[in-house]
């Protein structure tokens, strides 16, 4: 078996289909059908009964955060959100979840969440990355790369980038550990996809956030933890732009998406019916990133 860097834990060698973790219940080693691949070790379901869910970035009532965090809860998982602002105990009063403040850029204030939600709920076991878009506090940078400020760059780097990674680094040694766990980076098609001008800084941050989830997903598969992202397109809330807005009527679909939609598919990811999907982005633009031409 290989040695884990993180303390010396074996791990299992999963280039080898006869040493994959079996389910209980299944033959002993020495049986004759011992080097055939394991059953499935988990239900296709899309349930999360008692599992622990935090979702971060989830202030505003009518954002992906906040989709996700209901569509869990509704799972049946033990839901908390987490914002930079106070208002994050409204939002949390009105799904019935807890509800943390914390700033997610740093390191200390991330492993204090940890804690704290560790005391309060349980151990962690779905992690949905979704703190990145520009707030009151930190709007968002919009400036062509020779005016960009290193400080600006920064700024979009840490929150859209560093959020996530500190936040996964927070958990996945626990998720290891038990052996189960979920995490879903929230990208986006600038960066991964495609890119805007002016917007250099925060399409970096997205293509990152897809290097991280795919190097993330390799180093955790032996250990039952998956780790994708989901790369919305135009998705309407209540600060999309006029321009924002036109550019969804000029999807495919002929319209914006909606947080609800795109919480259906970080949903879907993070339950245990997502349990052969890893190192995977999912876009869901209304198959604008597709399209070689204009048809309307």
């Amino acid at each position: 078996m290989a040695t884990d860097a993180r303390g010396g834990r074996p791990r299992r060698d999963v280039s080898r289909p006869g040493l994959v973790r079996r389910s209980r219940g299944t033959a002993p080693a020495d049986s004759a059908d011992s080097d055939q691949p394991a059953p499935l070790a988990e239900p296709v379901t899309m349930r999360l009964d008692g599992r622990v869910a935090l979702v971060t970035g989830a202030g505003s009532p009518d954002g992906i955060g906040y989709a996700t965090a209901r569509r869990l809860a509704d799972l049946g998982a033990r839901v908390a959100i987490v914002s930079t602002t106070r208002r994050i105990h409204e939002r949390a009063g009105e799904l019935g979840v807890t509800g943390f403040v914390a700033d997610l850029t740093d390191e200390s204030e991330v492993g204090a969440l940890a804690d704290a939600v560790a005391e309060q709920l349980g151990d962690v076991e779905v992690l949905v990355n979704n703190a990145g878009l520009a707030s009151r506090a930190s709007p968002e940078v919009l400036r062509p790369v020779a005016q960009l400020s290193y400080d600006e760059w920064r700024g979009e780097i840490d929150r859209n980038l560093t959020t996530a990674f500190l936040c996964s680094r927070a958990f996945i040694s626990g998720m290891a550990e038990r052996g189960w766990g979920r995490i879903v980076n929230l990208a986006a098609t600038s960066g991964a996809v495609n890119a805007l001008p002016t917007e250099a800084a925060y399409a970096a941050a997205k293509a990152g956030v897809v290097g991280l989830t795919r190097a993330l997903a390799m180093e955790m598969i032996a250990d039952g933890v998956t780790v994708n992202a989901v790369a919305p397109g135009t998705i309407y809330t209540a600060a999309s732009t006029m321009a924002e807005i036109k550019q969804g009527l000029g999807t495919p679909v002929g319209r914006p998406g909606t947080p609800d939609e795109v919480a259906a598919a970080i949903a879907f990811l993070c339950s245990p019916a997502a349990s052969y999907i890893t190192g995977q982005m999912l876009v869901v633009d209304g198959g604008n990133s597709v399209r070689e031409a204009q048809f309307r």
